[in-house]
């Protein structure tokens, strides 16, 4: 992984929108956590980015007066920076067919509570890749701190009612 402290200036710079993003990820309101991809070098390495506000719909429950973003949307956070560019390389007629599917966590790790107002910065790193199934590990930080880290796995399969086409 990159060392924060030397990243270059990633806040001005915009890989993918998230308009564009939504062009790739199937995760709509309130459930896409991506506002931004700010580099990009395939089929290895993206970093994301995304905005902590107080808007967010778990932020009513978890938890009300001291708002703490939960861990495994943190970690699917990670899993959607991934999945970015994972279907950005998939060919146009696969990306309606096909669907990106979480299945695995390893090392999951969380050093510090984010809370409303921070911006996690998402780099996700390809591990290994075979035709279908996958691992990238990954680390989210914020204001160059280390939130938390995992190895995320993934399975390219059918979406459900597509297999046979």
């Amino acid at each position: 992984m990159a060392d924060p402290t030397t990243a270059p200036d990633t806040e001005n710079r915009v890989i993918y929108s998230v308009t564009e993003i939504m062009k790739f990820l199937p995760h709509r309101y309130p459930f896409l956590l991506v506002d931004r991809i700010v580099e990009l070098e395939p089929p290895q390495r993206i970093v994301g980015l995304k905005n902590v506000t107080m808007n967010e719909q778990f932020f009513q429950g978890h938890f009300p007066g001291a708002p703490v973003m939960p861990g495994v949307l943190i970690i699917e956070a990670m899993a959607q920076v991934a999945g970015v560019m994972i279907y950005r390389e998939m060919p146009d007629e696969e990306k309606s067919r096909k669907l990106i599917y979480f299945t695995g966590i390893e090392n999951a790790k969380f050093r510090r509570p984010v809370v409303p107002g921070d911006q996690l910065r998402i780099e996700m790193e390809l591990v290994n890749r075979r035709s279908t199934f996958g691992k990238m590990a990954g680390r989210a930080l914020v204001d160059g701190k280390l939130a938390a880290e995992a190895v995320v796995m993934f399975a390219i399969a059918d979406r459900p009612g597509q297999s046979g086409q």
